[in-house]
Formats: structure tokens, C-alpha cells, sequence
């Protein structure tokens, strides 16, 4: 058992009263202590305690390019940020595109019994765009599919996987690019096919869920398709909520400040669903050949504190809704994300004063590649917790 006392208690219902029994690795809301003497007490006087987050996009490299991140390093990176729940897409070297390769890693996963690991199953063979994986030999437990780093060009593949997926009670995770459009149109190329499936969503019935969405025009579509109450979801990264006008590598690319601006307001207004750090670890070497992609994880929290709390006053709670709950929900997982009695504890300390400057200090991934080391940021991960088990604490 562990108690957490002394807290501000904030999730997305609101701010809570009394303090935090752990207890069976499930929450208890108590307001008095008496008769917990002898149970170990977490002091938290002037600090908060969230909802561990949800990141719905990550990459851990694992297997085949575990000299940039493996399971055990990615998921020490996600704690160190306050995830407990991370889903990774399938773009590793084999493709995650047989059940095999998907089970091998959800197995190695739960042996390091540190993170939750969601692993997404490709939509084609080998990101093919054309063959369909074997929709009747899928894993236990799978919740979404994507073609990420690569996409769906074809419409009628599109078509099919979404027949498929809607089948078997699954989400499609759309990586928006047209290859052919974006060496001279990025924009267009994320819009296009932006549109296209949230079309596709609303016509079929079939849960849609937009990666890593970056401009105007494709949060526009989206919020119409949300509208038309077609079942589409979306994420956003830090990082397009950060950077603008910038020549660092990343897809899709960093945006426009109106795009920005546009992306802060559909957080406020409820039209986003989750957060995807889209962590993309690269080495130094694969970096300077031009690897598109950074590592987020652990430096999520405080950009999107920095962002929308302290830049734009979203409440702690509308955070906590767009760092937790909302990933939880689009992977389909319960009783978890709240500060409620019977929920699972992944829960996150933090200090909502702390103003520090991000360095390599703070980097628990195997790579480096992060364009926010040496800014200045305020709100800081101090502790993660699982069940009643503090699995990252911070030292400095």
C-alpha cells in the first residue's frame, strides 16, 4: 500500500479532495489518514498529482534498429516523461505485420514490467499499399492498425482495410501523406488524404484515427467530419505546438504559426483527442543523413505546459483530458485516467512552478535528437507511479 497526501488532485473531471490510498494497484480516495500510520506516505505538500499519461504515436526501434531505442529504454524515457501507456507503430525492421513480430514484442514488453505497451499491426504487407494483412490471424488484445512513416495512398486499399478493420472492431491509425504530392507540397500532401478519410470514416462507419495532425486545413476537415458525428479521432504532437517556421527534420514538417495558433484552439475547444509525442529516436550519424523525427517524451509534459497552460490557459484539467484520458480512450483502455476510487494507480507527480532549463540531464532515451535542449521551460515530472510502485523518481 502507499498514500499520497498533501496534493493538489487534478484529472480531467476537475480538482479532487483528500488524499490517495494505493491499495491492490487500485486508487482509493480517503479524507483522513487515521488507522494508515504504519502504510509508507508520499508527502506532496505544494506539488500535483495527474493522471500517469498516454502517448497514442510513439517509435522504440524495436526490433531491428535498437541502436537508436529498444522496449527497455523507451519505456525508461516514457517514465521519466509520465507515461505509462505507450502505443508504438509498426514501421520497425521486420514490420510489425504478422502476429508474430506483434507478439514477440508485446511479450518482451510485459517482462520488463515497466509501461504499458500497445503495438499497432501494419494495414498492408510490408507497407505495400496494396495487400491486405491477414485479417484472420490477428493477436489477442490488437486495437489499431497503421501504415505509419509510410501511409495509404491507395484509395481502394483504403477502402478495404476500412471494411475490414470496422469488421473486427478495429482503429485505423492514418500516417496523412501523398508521396507523390509532398516533395513540392507538403501541405496539400497531409490535406489530401487528410480529407479522403475522414470521408472514408463517415461513409463506412469506420473509426478513423489521424496521426501526428499538422496543418489548418486537415484539423478543419477533421472537426466537420466530428460534426457530421463521423468516428474519427486525432492526436497532436509538442512538437507542432512549438515550433514554427523551422528547419528541423521532422514528418510531416514543422508548419505555420496560423497552423499553430489553429491546432492551441482545437485543443481548447475539445476537437483533438490525444497527445502523440510521435518520440522518433535517431542517432547522431542518422540525424546528419537527414532521419527525419525527434525524441518527445520526455520533455512532452513540459512543452505542452509551457504551451497551453501557461501560454494559453487551458486548465490543468483540459491537460490531463489531452494527456491522458483522450489516449486512453482512442486505444480502448478502462478504468484508468481518472483520479477515481477502483481505477488503476498510474498516476504523475509534478511540479507545476518549476521553471528549468531541458538538457541532456533529463534525456533517458538511447538517442539525443531533440531540437528543445537548452530552452527554458516551466512544469516538471518529478515522480511516475504504478500500482504502488514508484518507477521513476527524479534525482536532479
Amino acid at each position: 500500500m502507499l498514500i499520497l497526501k498533501n496534493a493538489r488532485l487534478v484529472d480531467a473531471q476537475g480538482e479532487k479532495e483528500g488524499s490517495i490510498l494505493i491499495e491492490d494497484g487500485r486508487i482509493k480516495l480517503i479524507t483522513s489518514l487515521k488507522g494508515y500510520e504504519d502504510t509508507e506516505t508520499l508527502d506532496l505538500e505544494g506539488l500535483t498529482v495527474m493522471p500517469a499519461f498516454c502517448d497514442t504515436h510513439a517509435h522504440f526501434r524495436d526490433p531491428g534498429m535498437t541502436y537508436k531505442e529498444d522496449l527497455e529504454t523507451g519505456s525508461r524515457a516514457a517514465l521519466a516523461g509520465g507515461f505509462t501507456t505507450v502505443n508504438l507503430m509498426g514501421n520497425t525492421k521486420p514490420i510489425v505485420d504478422s502476429k508474430e513480430v506483434h507478439d514477440d514484442i508485446i511479450k518482451r514488453a510485459r517482462e520488463l514490467k515497466l509501461i504499458d505497451i500497445h503495438q499497432v499491426m501494419a494495414v498492408t504487407k510490408g507497407f505495400n499499399d496494396k495487400d491486405l494483412i491477414d485479417f484472420e490471424n490477428l493477436p489477442e488484445g490488437l486495437k489499431c492498425l497503421s501504415d505509419d512513416g509510410t501511409g495509404i495512398l491507395s484509395n481502394l486499399t483504403m477502402y478495404r482495410a476500412l471494411e475490414k478493420a470496422k469488421e473486427k472492431g478495429l482503429t485505423i491509425m492514418v500516417h496523412a501523406e501523398d508521396p507523390d504530392i509532398s516533395p513540392f507540397d507538403y501541405r496539400a500532401a497531409e490535406d489530401l488524404i487528410t480529407v479522403r478519410d475522414v470521408y472514408l470514416s463517415g461513409h463506412l462507419d469506420a473509426r478513423v484515427h489521424m496521426s501526428h495532425v499538422s496543418t489548418r486545413g486537415s484539423m478543419e476537415a477533421i472537426i466537420e467530419g466530428k460534426k457530421r458525428g463521423f468516428p474519427v479521432t486525432c492526436e497532436v504532437t509538442p512538437q507542432h505546438l512549438n515550433m514554427w517556421d523551422d528547419d528541423y527534420r521532422i514528418n510531416p514538417p514543422i508548419r505555420k504559426k496560423e497552423d499553430v495558433d489553429f491546432l492551441v484552439h482545437a485543443i481548447k475547444t475539445g476537437y483533438v483527442d490525444s497527445l502523440g509525442t510521435d518520440h522518433a529516436p535517431h542517432s547522431e550519424e542518422d540525424k546528419k543523413k537527414g532521419s527525419p523525427g525527434m525524441i518527445a517524451l520526455e520533455s512532452a509534459f513540459s512543452l505542452c505546459y509551457t504551451k497551453l497552460v501557461e501560454e494559453h490557459q487551458l486548465s490543468l484539467s483540459q491537460l490531463s483530458s489531452f494527456m491522458s484520458q483522450g489516449g486512453l480512450r482512442v486505444l480502448g483502455v478502462e478504468n484508468r485516467g481518472l483520479i477515481k476510487d477502483g481505477y488503476e494507480a498510474h498516476l504523475v507527480v509534478v511540479d507545476t512552478n518549476k521553471e528549468y532549463i531541458f538538457s541532456e540531464d533529463h534525456i533517458h532515451s538511447k538517442s539525443k535528437n531533440s531540437p528543445f535542449i537548452g530552452k527554458k521551460l516551466k512544469g516538471q515530472v518529478l515522480m511516475t507511479i504504478v500500482g504502488d510502485k514508484v518507477l521513476f523518481r527524479r534525482d536532479k
